[in-house]
């Protein structure tokens, strides 16, 4: 794997402890803008935790009073002016760009929780949208700001949205481009848990060892049925689900899952 050069000059930091991937974007003074450096560097981490069985679940989180504000477009830019970009160029930007980051958290066979400290913005909101589960800090927020700037959402936000919380209030966020606390937020269905700020690394920590402790295969197979949920028809789905069912009673994890049962004493979990 190439060298990951976000977190080698620290705008991410990485660490595994207990099983668990913890991404941190670490540009507080910047509003933890998103520089191209740093979303490759999480892709990057994204593939490497899907790749290494000893890492069974993965938390994105961030440093400083915010989560993500968004993609930091002067990061993007030498400050000279150049030319309309030719037709493909954008959408070309957006395939390897921001949707790649957010496809590479929707297919990571390990769960993955965002720990959501402070204001997300643009795609950082999809950031942790795209996330299986997301704690939020009562001082959080989430903003559909491309409106503001007069563009429409990227980084699979039409997407996302709509399949999170409904379409009406979908479009309701996205065409007003207003704040959203983190409570409002947990209202609609969009974050898991709201809790003190003062207790968002502990409560991140406890779900993540619960998912870290779980059948990670299990998971995973879950994982991608529900995603897939409603992109389908009806006999699609129950047929992703046999196979889905077929290959996970394969696993280590199952065959304990049931001994214990039988034998009535504790699961013990390997992820294999």
């Amino acid at each position: 794997m190439s060298p990951i050069a976000a977190v080698e000059d620290g705008t991410v930091l990485h660490r595994v402890e207990d099983h668990v991937s913890w991404i941190t974007l670490n540009r507080p003074d910047a509003g933890n803008a998103i520089t191209p450096s740093q979303r490759d560097s999480i892709i990057d981490l994204m593939s490497e935790a899907d790749d290494t069985p000893s890492v069974r679940a993965v938390v994105i989180t961030a440093s400083g009073s915010k989560f993500c504000t968004g993609a930091d477009l002067r990061a993007s830019s030498d400050g000279t002016e150049t030319a309309s970009p030719p037709t493909g160029a954008v959408m070309r930007m957006l395939a390897t760009g921001s949707q790649r980051l957010i496809v590479s958290i929707l297919d990571c066979q390990k769960p993955v929780i965002a720990a959501v400290n402070g204001v997300a913005a643009g795609i950082g909101a999809h950031l942790a949208f795209a996330c299986d589960l997301i704690v939020a800090s009562d001082e959080a927020s989430f903003i559909e700001v491309f409106v503001r700037r007069g563009i429409i959402p990227d980084g699979a936000g039409a997407y996302l949205l709509p399949r999170l919380m409904g379409m009406q209030r979908a479009k309701e966020l996205v065409l007003l481009g207003d704040r959203l606390s983190a409570v409002d937020a947990h209202g609609f269905g969009l974050v898991n848990r709201v809790v003190p700020l003062a207790d968002l690394e502990a409560t991140t920590t406890e779900l993540a060892g619960r998912l870290a402790d779980g059948p990670t295969i299990a998971m995973g197979l879950a994982k991608r049925l529900l995603n897939k949920s409603l992109d389908g028809d009806r006999d699609s789905a129950l047929f992703q689900e046999s196979m889905a069912q077929e290959l996970v009673t394969r696993s280590d994890d199952a065959q304990e899952g049931i001994s214990s049962f039988v034998e009535r004493r504790a699961t013990v979990f390997t992820g294999r």
